[in-house]
């Protein structure tokens, strides 16, 4: 049965300036350390770490969400697309993402929900942290 997963951090840049970084491939691919096709228009494809995730843009609301079809090679033939849900939140001179990721294939939880900690999160406090130093 399709799982969702839900978390949240809170990183050291203002929650407009996560939300632009996670939009703008070039950006998007300094976080990660690889390729990544997106586009903030309704259908504009998502892919990313060579095709291991894929999707397309439903709704960008500048500056405080972004949903997407999602999945990942972990998921099965029939397996249906999850959705991502990535809110915006100011929190002083940080901001927070809270992340709502529905109908994970269940083969694939485990993975998708580890996945978020060790390619996203982890790395992207690690490119602000180091953007902030060379200031």
């Amino acid at each position: 049965m399709p799982k969702t997963i839900q978390q949240s951090v809170t990183l050291p840049a203002p929650a407009v300036d996560l939300y632009r970084m996670y939009l703008d491939p070039q950006r998007h691919a300094a976080i990660t350390g690889a390729p990544v096709r997106i586009g903030a228009r309704p259908g504009a494809p998502f892919r990313a770490f060579n095709g291991a995730l894929s999707g397309k843009m439903l709704l960008a609301r500048p500056g405080r969400m972004i949903v997407q079809t999602w999945r990942s090679t972990g998921f099965g033939r029939n397996d249906i697309d999850s959705t991502l849900v990535l809110t915006f939140w100011p929190r002083g001179k940080s901001g927070r993402i809270r992340l709502v990721h529905v109908n994970v294939a269940d083969r694939d939880a485990r993975g998708v929900t580890e996945g978020w900690k060790k390619y996203y999160w982890k790395p992207w406090r690690t490119y602000l942290t180091k953007k902030r130093r060379a200031r």
